[in-house]
């Protein structure tokens, strides 16, 4: 049965290699939960761009350079009571030192 109350939908944008690890994480955590369907994600190809400051440590690339990667928008939905397991679980699996990520609150009509 699907969770009740409010809803969020958590975007994270991830290199190609580990979108799927990224989407398992973020389900054993709970989010994915459609109805009576688990594990539903989207996910779009992109470019992502950074350049990273003094003392950073970038897993693509390196610091002080402009740097161009291919990533995949990857979006699920999850209950308010599992959110920040589903963030904690997204970003210990994600490689980047710094994880890019929003989190929308969802609205049922």
């Amino acid at each position: 049965m699907a969770p009740t109350g409010s809803r969020y939908k958590i975007v994270v944008f991830v290199p190609a290699e580990v979108r799927e690890t990224v989407r398992e994480a973020m389900a054993a955590a709970g989010a994915g939960v459609i109805g009576d369907y688990t594990h539903c994600s989207f996910a779009s190809p992109g470019v992502g761009t950074f350049l990273g400051g003094a003392g950073t440590d970038p897993a693509v690339g390196e610091a002080g350079r402009l740097e161009t990667v291919e990533e995949w928008r990857l979006e699920m939905v999850a209950p308010e009571a599992v959110v920040p397991d589903v963030i904690a679980a997204m970003k210990n699996a994600h490689p980047y030192e710094e994880v890019a990520y929003d989190v929308y609150r969802l609205a049922d009509f």
